[in-house]
């Protein structure tokens, strides 16, 4: 669970200050010397265990996580008796493509000549694991392409200050501060390569170096920069070059056109508006969702048994809440346990660990 770092601070020294055992004499002899947080984490070294975040960060608290057979990919199980599967953002940038090219200080890092990328790329958008969630469902008031004898990079799409914007798929932010007619922007690097824009908002929620999940809220709709009223100007780009984001998304309906997307070099042009795909294209991305699905199911299967099993792990698993006072081998006594089977069910913990009130321990 998330303790802010103060209020663990605060703890950890009332907890010292209790056991006089941990430290026999300091309490009585050392008080006096603590001037600063910094001067306190100098002398009770305080280990601290940044907790797993959930998918969305809904609030809700995550007690433990459990490996699965997939490197990266974790099970949470919820203290609301949920659990979800989780990929673990530390496994996914390793990608070089959260490190190339990267620049938070202008909207486009790239060099890449267009003529030296291919005639087609095709793009996983979404995955058995990622997730999408619309920026905002309604209909494009101003579309892709010319407006005004100036090139267009995205669509606008009509909401209100201060309605929440939401990230479209997981990803690393690269850029987020106000930019010129852009206003307050927000872009978002994905493990595909793609990168979104959202601009114009009037207040941003997240940082250069941040990583979101589909579905959070990035910051809050307005009419910052080169706006002549509220709404979301959102952008996708890959390697710097902008396409009309009606190929990928289906602002009305809300729906995502396909998990496979196929970009070709002529939609990078400012002329080349949506338009439905060819047949060729359909039946190309029918037979490589197809091969998808077959994939799917193999996992599907794999995913079922960890399912079972964490099932079974969440049933079994009893934790409970440090209170003032509370030593490890203490609450190794009250519930029957060796001290050892403890530290067995808490890898994060050892015999030097500084328990804090309101810490949660699995104990069953």
């Amino acid at each position: 669970m998330h303790i802010k770092r103060k209020h663990l601070l605060a703890t950890g020294l009332t907890l010292a200050l209790l056991s006089g055992a941990l430290f026999p004499s300091w309490g009585q002899q050392k008080d006096s010397m603590i001037k600063s947080t910094k001067d306190a984490e100098i002398l009770i070294p305080r280990p601290f265990r940044q907790p797993v975040q959930s998918l969305i960060n809904d609030g809700t608290v995550v007690l433990d996580s459990i490996e699965t057979q997939t490197p990266g990919v974790k099970i949470l199980l919820m203290a609301n008796n949920t659990w979800k599967y989780y990929k673990d953002p530390s496994v996914i940038l390793r990608n070089p493509i959260f490190t190339e090219n990267w620049n938070e200080d202008y909207p486009d890092p790239y060099h890449t000549s267009q003529d030296d990328l291919p005639e087609k790329i095709s793009i996983w958008v979404v995955d058995t694991l990622s997730a999408y969630c619309c920026p905002d469902q309604v209909k494009v008031y101003s579309p892709f392409g010319t407006r005004h004898r100036r090139r267009h990079n995205g669509v606008d799409l009509p909401l209100r200050t201060g309605d929440p914007v939401f990230a479209a798929f997981s990803g690393k932010v690269r850029f987020s501060k106000y930019y010129h007619g852009y206003g307050n922007l927000v872009i978002i690097r994905h493990e595909n390569g793609l990168e979104t824009f959202y601009a114009h908002l009037s207040k941003r929620d997240v940082e250069a170096g941040q990583w979101v999940e589909a579905g959070q809220r990035i910051g809050l709709g307005g009419s910052t920069g080169r706006s002549t009223g509220a709404h979301l100007h959102f952008e996708t780009r890959f390697h710097g070059y902008a396409f009309d984001p009606q190929w990928l998304i289906d602002f009305e309906s809300g729906t995502l056109r396909h998990r496979l997307f196929v970009l070709k070099k002529q939609y990078l042009t400012e002329a080349s508006k949506y338009i439905p795909d060819s047949d060729d294209d359909e039946i190309f991305i029918n037979t490589q969702d197809a091969k998808d699905y077959a994939v799917a199911d193999s996992i599907a299967k794999v995913r079922a048994e960890e399912q079972r099993q964490a099932e079974e792990e969440a049933a079994k698993s009893v934790y409970v809440t440090v209170r003032a006072g509370d030593t490890l081998s203490g609450i190794a006594k009250k519930n029957g346990i060796s001290l050892a089977h403890i530290l067995k069910l808490n890898p994060h913990l050892s015999m030097k660990s500084i328990l804090r009130v309101g810490q949660t321990i699995r104990v069953k």
